[in-house]
């Protein structure tokens, strides 16, 4: 089979390898498609994943794809059935584990970033990973789970409410999904601050209220003039220093603010702390998808979040390294390798 294969910062070799070989837990997947995450960008610059990476190893953790054969004890998966993959696995041991926070585990592996995942044709994967997708299921929507599956959980730290005041900064894919899950939730108006034109027309066109222009309108002002109040809500889903600032200028009192994004790992803003201190903040990070796979799975099947007007590049297995420098460029929203 043919395998994109991280050999180190900046260094992927497409290779001819064996089919894996599958244990008697575990089910091979003819992969389908599998999205460049904003952490494969980082991993691919040298820097951490979810997990530390040690390289040689296939990346890819959001993908989804046909069943071709099963372990010996594994049941209820035949040939043909099409499957998403949750690549977190975690130990079920460590303090993080029985304390109910699993995401935080001491001790996580996960497909795709600490073994071999969905950037190659096949990619063996545990029973317990698995989850089913309905037969009218798109597999490059499918893909799509994993990044849902952590929207989710960035919208439970939210705690939105009806009628609630959102705005989101940055109006890439995971922006475009956290849109259309507070539509989901009740969010009385969306607003989408993003620089980038053809991202704000997606924006409105899933069903964004509002979109601003950061680099042509004061973010704060702007906002209270569109929406006529601060905002009960942000979430923080572009990773940059500008992004980050403009978090504080649009959140009111009382505000939950979720920094969601996954940026570089020495950067740092200034907090304000009086205003924190003033407004009473609620300020939070999001890590990842404890329990919320199998509800982005039912979302996903039940057609209810659209993911066709952000997939705007597609590759194969051998561009994978020109897949990921486009998934780092301002002219995608989200880039799909396909095997």
């Amino acid at each position: 089979m043919k395998a994109a294969v991280f050999q180190g910062k900046g260094k992927i070799n497409v290779e001819e390898r064996p089919i894996p070989a599958l244990r008697d837990n575990e089910i091979l997947l003819r992969v389908a498609a599998c999205g460049v995450c904003g952490t494969d960008v980082h991993i691919f610059g040298g820097e951490k994943g979810s997990a530390e990476v040690h390289p040689p190893v296939v990346l890819g953790h959001e993908f989804a794809g046909t069943v071709v054969s099963v372990g010996k004890a594994v049941s209820g998966w035949k040939a043909g059935d099409k499957a998403a993959v949750d690549p977190n696995i975690y130990c079920g041991k460590c303090k993080m584990c029985h304390g109910g926070k699993k995401n935080l585990c001491e001790d996580l592996e996960a497909v795709g970033v600490t073994r071999d995942g969905g950037f190659a044709e096949y990619c063996a994967v545990p029973e317990a990973q698995c989850h089913r997708l309905e037969e009218d299921i798109d597999l490059v929507c499918g893909a799509m789970a994993e990044p849902l599956s952590c929207c989710l959980h960035g919208i439970e730290m939210a705690a939105i409410r009806q009628g609630d005041n959102v705005c989101i900064i940055g109006g890439g894919a995971i922006g475009l999904i956290m849109l259309q899950l507070a539509r989901l939730a009740g969010a009385g108006t969306v607003c989408v601050s993003e620089p980038v034109e053809m991202r704000r027309k997606v924006a409105v066109e899933l069903g964004a209220d509002y979109v601003i222009n950061p680099l042509e309108e004061t973010p704060g002002e702007a906002y209270r003039q569109k929406v006529g109040a601060d905002a009960d809500v942000v979430l923080e889903c572009a990773g940059v220093k500008a992004a980050v600032e403009q978090v504080f200028t649009v959140a009111g009192k009382g505000a939950r603010i979720v920094f969601f994004s996954v940026p570089s790992p020495d950067r740092t803003v200034e907090l304000p702390l009086f205003s924190l201190y003033q407004k009473e903040w609620h300020i939070c990070g999001s890590f990842i998808n404890p329990d919320t796979f199998a509800r982005a799975v039912a979302l996903i099947n039940h057609h209810k979040i659209v993911f066709d007007k952000m997939i705007t590049h597609t590759y194969p297995v051998a561009e994978l390294e020109q897949a990921i420098l486009t998934q780092a460029g301002r002219e995608s929203l989200k880039v799909v390798v396909k095997a």
